[in-house]
């Protein structure tokens, strides 16, 4: 097939939407979470296929939500369907109770249960027949994060030679982590039968180096830069780092908007008084919300002469509130929020207003606008894509960005934001103070940096960065829809 016909096949655990019941019908609601803001930009621009599970259990029906989802995204989705004991096994089991703590350092909250590997592979190997029915000579197939790790080789099993890309929006742990987990071989095993391995950062890709040499025997690594090349089964793997970014361009754009504008200016009348600190996070305990409550709180004991002139906004997106962990955090979270609102609201101001829900894209965009001050703190993440959201939509550049110095996101922006350990809630308290006496020409001048660096850096450099390291070309050799479907 020549490149006019060549199309990008997507395949992650999730479809990009989110379905729920409304009475006696379906309700679709647009995707949440780093990799569909990355990626569905691309897809509607360039067509293609997305793979994924729509989030049921059972045998439901729901062809016709996918088909209208399609329509209205620009691209075409197709099912990879889950039982309940695959939920259980596959996503809340492997998926979410060993990758997803470990890679993140929290070894503490795994749960090696041996039952999850075997249900991990059958479902990685029912992810592969679907990519087998949709993909075509000359497509290149990209496949996504933790869920996924064994896919690949259940393809080449079938005999497949089709050129295949990984890449891990989490990240990489060290040795020493890693090394914890029951099936540490055969998961490198099968990340080797893809041909390229994309990770956010050299320090992922350094832990990944590290546990490929420690692991698997007759491998030979080398080069230098961006990309590597590993040599093992008489195959070469290239191996690099792409920290993942977002459409710079809608994002400004739509926050210039008269609607983005009017949610500023209700946002502005809610809370009318002093600089608005703001907190935007799915729920979950990598995104060390407990910490910067209590940092919060620290400021507010230190500086009793900003009472009334700062308000924390912390946004908590429901995630995954079916596994006894994550409500726990909710209820967590709730608590400190009452205990520090109890201590110190006075007449006509409350110190944080908490929102648990997902916000409009308008919404969340006129909370941009408004926020003098994005306190960005987890306490590990792959990129955290809600830092750059943040420096696209601040268009009177004016803002201040504190960063956790655990973020993916934090060597590309340690030059304009205020760099944390979110641990260390002191450390926290004194830069939001920095902040808030930051004067105009610093926060204009930090600002621009950040602005320049996602701007120049933007979804579209990421993915022909990684395009071009898979041998699969570049962007442009995947037609527009228009090239695709002419009108």
């Amino acid at each position: 097939m020549d490149k006019d016909g060549r199309k990008l096949i997507i395949a992650s655990n999730r479809l990009p939407f989110i379905i729920e019941r409304d009475g006696g019908s379906w309700r679709l609601l647009p995707g949440s979470g780093g990799l569909v803001t990355a990626l569905a930009p691309v897809l509607r621009d360039r067509g293609g296929i997305w793979i994924g599970w729509p989030g049921l259990a059972g045998a439901v029906d729901i062809s016709e939500q996918i088909e209208r989802a399609s329509a209205d995204a620009g691209f075409d989705m197709k099912p990879v369907h889950l039982d309940d004991e695959d939920v259980q096994r596959y996503y809340k089991g492997l998926s979410n109770e060993v990758l997803w703590p470990l890679f993140h350092d929290l070894q503490s909250y795994c749960n090696f249960d041996p039952s999850y590997w075997q249900s991990y592979l059958d479902i990685n190997a029912r992810f592969a027949r679907v990519i087998g029915e949709h993909a075509l000579a000359g497509d290149f197939i990209w496949i996504h994060d933790y869920h996924l790790l064994a896919t690949a080789s259940e393809i080449r099993k079938a005999g497949a030679l089709t050129n295949m890309g990984f890449f891990l929006h989490i990240p990489f742990p060290p040795l020493d982590i890693f090394a914890k987990l029951p099936w540490r071989k055969e998961i490198l095993r099968s990340m080797l039968d893809y041909d390229l391995i994309g990770l956010q950062t050299p320090r992922d890709r350094r832990n990944l180096v590290q546990c490929l040499r420690t692991f698997i025997d007759d491998i030979t690594i080398e080069g230098k830069g961006q990309v590597i090349e590993a040599r093992a089964r008489e195959r070469t793997i290239r191996i690099g780092y792409f920290p993942i970014s977002i459409d710079y361009e809608e994002f400004s754009q739509l926050a210039g908007s008269r609607e983005v504008a009017d949610a500023a200016w209700f946002i502005h009348e809610d809370i009318p008084k002093g600089k608005i600190v703001l907190g935007v996070d799915r729920l979950d305990y990598t995104k060390g919300i407990p910490y910067r409550l209590r940092a919060f709180e620290n400021f507010l004991e230190k500086h009793p002469e900003l009472h009334r002139k700062i308000t924390l906004v912390q946004v908590v997106v429901p995630s995954r509130r079916d596994i006894p962990v994550y409500e726990d955090l909710k209820t967590e979270i709730e608590r400190m929020v009452g205990e520090i609102n109890g201590r110190f609201t006075r007449s006509g101001w409350v110190p944080i207003h908490y929102i648990f829900r997902s916000l409009s894209r308008p919404e969340l965009l006129g909370y941009y606008r408004t926020a003098e001050i994005a306190l960005i703190t987890p306490i590990k993440d792959g990129m955290n894509l809600v830092a750059k959201e943040y420096c696209a939509s601040n268009i009177e550049k004016s803002g201040v960005l504190i960063l956790s110095e655990f973020a993916g996101a934090s060597p590309q922006m340690k030059k304009g934001a205020i760099l944390v350990n979110p641990y260390n809630i002191e450390q926290v308290s004194d830069a939001i103070y920095r902040a808030w006496t930051m004067d105009l020409h610093e926060r204009r001048a930090r600002m621009e940096k950040l602005q320049s660096s996602v701007a120049r850096n933007d979804i579209y450099w990421w993915v022909n960065s990684y395009l071009k390291a898979s041998l699969a070309g570049q962007l442009d050799d995947f037609p527009t829809v228009s090239l695709i479907n002419p009108r």
